[in-house]
């Protein structure tokens, strides 16, 4: 294990030199710029709170991130099949563990990426409100847990798959699955409507984003619904190093 941060900087160095990452994260400052723009001069988003307009970001901003940083890690290992460069790191003296666990770091720097272009924003829609820099944590600290256990899954269907398709299509089909219901109207706050949130790692983590900014309530009084992302982060974690020697073979399967 000691071996895979040379794994992770060789395939960080192909993500952002290869091209894909800074075209990547080019488009999403793009969408960042068009709706802090939008937050600034159009006339209906113009009443919204300053803290709501930076909550609003961090949402986007961690939504975002996390679809970008899926997308890479579902590339990890079948689109290395479908390209036919696996064979090559396979015959590296590196442990199959090893291997899993720096591509899955290696993924992180997309995410990170996408936090510090998140990060000018903020500052801008946030002065005033002594908002920023407790966005900018939030982000760090949730965002970076949803992004693991996401992008960790990300990196199963692509450990499972031969095809590069059907992992990115699994990744994007489970982001719908998850995101979806933070966009329904507003869910019971008993019941089964609040059992659905805690549930929903990304739902759960953008409730609690929202109960500290927009509700102005202490960092500790909502921490339970940390609880999905932080286990599913160490959950996928836990399997991704278990399963190492079976994810990573020139064909998929787990026999």
């Amino acid at each position: 294990m000691t071996r895979w941060t040379v794994v992770a900087e060789q395939e960080s160095r192909d993500l952002w030199i290869g091209g894909r990452g800074p075209v990547l994260v080019f488009g999403f400052s793009v969408l960042l710029s068009a709706m802090t723009y939008l937050a600034a001069t159009n006339q209906a988003m113009n009443f919204l709170e300053q803290r709501e307009a930076v909550n609003l970001t961090v949402q986007v901003g961690l939504a975002v991130g996390v679809l970008l940083t899926v997308v890479v890690s579902a590339d990890a290992i079948s689109g290395e099949r479908e390209r036919g460069t696996f064979e090559a790191l396979l015959l590296t003296p590196v442990s199959r563990r090893a291997i899993v666990v720096g591509k899955l770091a290696a993924a992180m720097t997309m995410w990170l990426a996408c936090l510090a272009v998140t990060l000018p924003y903020l500052w801008v829609l946030g002065r005033g409100v002594a908002g920023a820099g407790q966005a900018a944590l939030l982000a760090l600290t949730v965002g970076t847990l949803v992004a693991v256990g996401l992008g960790g899954i990300g990196m199963l269907f692509s450990g499972w798959t031969n095809s590069n398709k059907t992992s990115l299509a699994g990744g994007l089909l489970l982001l719908l699955v998850l995101f979806a219901p933070t966009q329904l109207p507003a869910l019971p706050r008993t019941g089964f409507g609040q059992v659905l949130t805690r549930i929903n790692p990304i739902g759960s983590a953008l409730h609690y984003v929202s109960q500290i900014l927009v509700g102005r309530r202490g960092w500790t009084n909502d921490l339970s619904y940390l609880a999905a992302p932080v286990v599913v982060a160490l959950v996928v974690v836990a399997v991704l190093i278990a399963a190492g020697p079976r994810l990573v073979r020139l064909t998929a399967g787990l026999r």
